[in-house]
């Protein structure tokens, strides 16, 4: 089995947000924090050094069993250069939704969004909640 480097810390999130820069990105974590927790009721846990996730599931992945895991059902990053957010994009739903978000770009398992002004925040809460609804069947969930 090869072992996931992302898993969850014991690291404060509260610290973690409040040490991002620049201060914008730190205003939009903030904030972003706000909103998941509103939309899944759940308290964040950091993963790895710089995921602020809600939830987890249980994941295969499908280009290779042995990796598998645990990850956030949903979450988010305050990178510098744009903020990461995670889970939004993976199912179904969330991806047939995803192009009402606003300006935003992909990677291959998280939405890039240079600020919370470019997008749609009822449309985020949407997203949110559609990958908080995820279940924890290995057998549903996959991640690349």
């Amino acid at each position: 089995m090869v072992e996931p480097k992302t898993v969850p810390t014991g690291a404060s999130v509260d610290d973690f947000l409040s040490a991002a820069t620049p201060a914008r990105r730190r205003e939009d974590g903030l904030r972003l924090a706000g909103i998941f927790h509103d939309v899944t009721g759940a308290d964040p846990i950091l993963w790895g050094p710089s995921i602020v996730g809600y939830g987890s599931y249980r994941y295969v992945s499908p280009a290779d069993s042995r990796r598998h895991g645990q990850w956030p059902k949903t979450g988010f990053s305050p990178r510098k250069a744009q903020l990461s957010l995670y889970g939004l994009k993976d199912l179904p739903q969330g991806a047939a939704l995803l192009p009402s978000l606003g300006t935003y770009t992909e990677g291959a398992g998280c939405v890039y969004v240079k600020s919370l002004d470019d997008i749609d925040i009822d449309v985020l809460r949407r997203l949110i909640a559609i990958a908080w609804s995820r279940g924890d069947d290995p057998q549903s969930a996959s991640r690349g």
